[in-house]
């Protein structure tokens, strides 16, 4: 009698881990060895670049692209971050330089970027760009666009019928737009042409000093009641909260969800990263691995509203 052969299910395909830009003002060692690290890491796709203020210069464009090859050498893919707020000639500058290379995908941070860089470079569209609906999505991917990173606003739900996994918008040539989800990280909130951390320290910006690389994560201001209220962070005001999905994989993978975007913090993110592709790609179970993360440093309290069709501060352990 020959022995019943027991069918095995496919595994989930892997959700690639994407590591977004580096918000925060670090010095140029730090950058240098955080990237470093990330070199040997479990990511997929690293996104270079200053996209927050234009007066951080640590690392100009030429270094963005010495990093940039030397982690597609060590078998990442990498793109190129364009800056929020284009305000000057040399924003303008910048941002047709990095149109002008041919090595690297450039991720647009906002609609005013689409027109130098439509057509030039493979384009990604970043979390910044207001893309609410279906008709939006594939707007943008008659420009090129072979990705978005969704607005942080919406829900997974939301995704699902924006660009859902049976039918999803195509580019010109007919391939599916891929969905990347914010799943961890501080919330983006705003832009400004101010610095709200010059104001919070009195001192003009174009005088400022950098103070801003003294908060690595950002500057955390509480209400008069004493509750965590937003992050100033340069020109960007943040959630007070950390966006995480660690518990949401199976809703993300409905949801059409292929890309997960991690956001880099100054603390544990190489931890933070690692159970990420432990629970979303290699079956364990979220278990207390985020609680574990405040003794590495990594910023806290979380949130994961958002997602969930919730007040975007909210935050519930339950997974979904």
């Amino acid at each position: 009698m020959n022995a019943m052969t027991i069918p095995t299910m496919p595994a989930d395909p892997r959700l690639a881990l994407s590591v977004g830009p580096l918000l925060y003002h670090w010095s140029r060692e730090t950058v240098l060895q955080f990237y470093a690290d990330l070199a040997e890491s479990p990511a997929d796709t690293i996104v270079l670049g200053e996209t927050v203020c234009a007066r951080r210069r640590e690392l100009r464009l030429e270094d963005w692209l010495a990093l940039a090859r030397e982690l597609r050498a060590a078998g990442k893919d990498v793109v190129l971050a364009a800056q929020a707020l284009i305000e000057t000639e040399a924003d303008l500058r910048l941002l047709e330089r990095q149109a002008e290379q041919q090595e690297f995908a450039v991720e647009a941070a906002d609609a005013s970027a689409l027109q130098l860089l439509a057509g030039r470079v493979p384009l990604v569209l970043g979390p910044h760009i207001n893309i609410y609906s279906r008709e939006a999505l594939a707007e943008h991917a008659d420009l090129g666009a072979s990705r978005w990173v969704a607005p942080v606003e919406l829900s997974l739900d939301a995704l699902a019928l924006i660009n859902p996994p049976a039918n999803p918008v195509r580019t010109p040539a007919g391939e599916a737009i891929a969905t990347e989800a914010w799943v961890f990280g501080r919330l983006p909130l705003a832009f400004s042409a101010r610095c709200f951390t010059a104001r919070h320290h009195r001192v003009a910006k174009d005088d400022c000093g950098f103070r801003c690389i003294a908060d690595p994560d950002g500057l955390l201001l509480s209400s008069s009641e004493g509750q965590p209220f937003l992050v100033l962070n340069g020109t960007q005001t943040q959630s007070a909260t950390v966006q995480n999905l660690l518990g949401d994989g199976a809703a993300l993978r409905a949801a059409g969800v292929s890309r997960l975007r991690l956001s880099p913090c100054a603390q544990g993110f190489g931890q933070v990263l690692a159970d990420f592709d432990a629970v979303m790609n290699h079956g364990a179970a979220p278990g207390e691995r985020a609680a574990a993360w405040a003794g590495l440093g990594v910023p806290g309290p979380f949130s994961n509203g958002y997602a969930r069709r919730a007040p975007g501060m909210a935050w519930s352990e339950t997974a979904a």
